[in-house]
C-alpha cells in the first residue's frame, strides 16, 4: 500500500505515531523505542528540559533531528499567558515554529482549561506558530480552535498517563466528521489495541508517550503501537463489514436443505 501523507500546516509525515520524551527507563531506551516506533515527530516539553546542561549529554542529544521533527509543547503551563510566553521561548531555542498548546485547568485529571487554550492559540496563531491544540473531546471547542487557525485540533482519548483507551469514541468521530483539519488522537492510549481502535475511528495520527514508555519493555511495546496505528488505519480505509444481529455464512445457502427458523 502507498504511503500516505500526513499534513500538518507546511509539514508532512509518512508516520501517524508522535511520541512523547518522558517517564523513560533511561534516554537510551528513549532512543531506541523512538527509532522501533518509526516515528518522524517527537514531542518535548520545554519547561522540563535543560536545554544548555554543561554536565554532559541533554535529552536534545538523544534525538536525531535529521529524522526526527520536534514538536515542542506548553506541558506545566496553566495560564494563557504562561503558555505563550512558553511557545516563544521554545521558538527561540529550538528553531522551530511547531507547538503543541497545552493549559491545563485541573491538577487531579490533567484536563485543558477550554477558554485559555482557545486564548492561546488566537494569539499563537496570529504571532506565526503552527499550533497544534491538545483539548477535551469537545466538537464544539474543536471547531472554534479550527476557526482560529490552528494546524490540528488534539482531543484527548482519556486522561493523560490512564491508560484507559478511548473513554468517549462517538465525540472523537464526531470531532473527525466536522474537523477539515487533522484531529490526533492525545492523551490515554494504554495499549496497541487501544491505538487501532483510535485509528479505526478515521482520526489522522496518535500522540502518546506513557504507553510506551512505561510499559515493562517500552521498545517493544513502540514496535506495537506503531503496528497497531498502521494496522487501524487500513482497517478504516478498507471499510469494516456491516454489523449483524444474526449470522451471514460465507458460502451460500440456498441450495442446502433445510430453511431458517425466522420467517
Amino acid at each position: 500500500m502507498n504511503q500516505e501523507v500526513l499534513r500538518i500546516g507546511k509539514y508532512e509525515f509518512t508516520s501517524r505515531l508522535i511520541v512523547g520524551t518522558g517517564k523513560y527507563p533511561s534516554l537510551e531506551v528513549m532512543r531506541q523505542a523512538h527509532e522501533a516506533s518509526e516515528t518522524q515527530m517527537v514531542t518535548v516539553a520545554i519547561r522540563r528540559i535543560h536545554l544548555d546542561d554543561p554536565s554532559g549529554k541533554t535529552l536534545l542529544d538523544y534525538l536525531d533531528r535529521s529524522k526526527y521533527a520536534i514538536l515542542p509543547n506548553t506541558a506545566g503551563c496553566f495560564t494563557a499567558k504562561d503558555a505563550v510566553l512558553t511557545a516563544h521561548l521554545a521558538r527561540e531555542a529550538l528553531q522551530t515554529d511547531l507547538i503543541k498548546l497545552e493549559v491545563i485547568g485541573d491538577t487531579d485529571t490533567l484536563y485543558p482549561d477550554t477558554r485559555e487554550t482557545i486564548a492561546a492559540a488566537e494569539i499563537l496563531v496570529k504571532d506565526g506558530f503552527t499550533v497544534l491544540p491538545y483539548i477535551v473531546d469537545d466538537p464544539v471547542a474543536c471547531k472554534r480552535l479550527e476557526e482560529i487557525g490552528c494546524a490540528a485540533v488534539m482531543p484527548l482519548a482519556a486522561p493523560i498517563g490512564s491508560g484507559l483507551g478511548v473513554c468517549n469514541p462517538y465525540s472523537i468521530r464526531i470531532i473527525k466528521e466536522c474537523a477539515k483539519i487533522p484531529v490526533i488522537v492525545d492523551a490515554g492510549v494504554g495499549t496497541a489495541s487501544d491505538a487501532a481502535i483510535a485509528m479505526e475511528l478515521g482520526v489522522d495520527a496518535l500522540l502518546m508517550n506513557t504507553g510506551i514508555a512505561a510499559a515493562n519493555d517500552p521498545v517493544l511495546m513502540a514496535h506495537a503501537m506503531r503496528n497497531a496505528v498502521m494496522a487501524g488505519r487500513q482497517a478504516f480505509l478498507a471499510g469494516r463489514m456491516e454489523k449483524r444481529l444474526y449470522a451471514n455464512a460465507s458460502s451460500p445457502m440456498q441450495d442446502l436443505i433445510g430453511t431458517s427458523r425466522r420467517k
